[in-house]
């Protein structure tokens, strides 16, 4: 019966925690997009990757 007195404020404690986490991860978008970053992995990209050149900019010496 004893144990009762701490696992009752404990299990409620924990619930308000879960409670509070899940509204925050609401607020700040976590499920905004669920499906965007799983399509993205089986989507095929038509054009290959820029060169790191082409991509900042930066112009070589042999191509002055």
């Amino acid at each position: 019966m004893s144990s009762l007195y701490f696992m009752i404020p404990l299990a409620l404690v924990l619930m308000v925690l879960a409670v509070g986490i899940f509204i925050w991860a609401l607020r700040s978008g976590q499920f905004e997009d669920l499906d965007g970053p799983a399509m993205s992995v089986i989507m095929d990209e038509d054009q290959p990757l820029p060169k790191a050149n082409e991509r900042t900019g930066d112009v070589e010496d042999k191509d002055l």
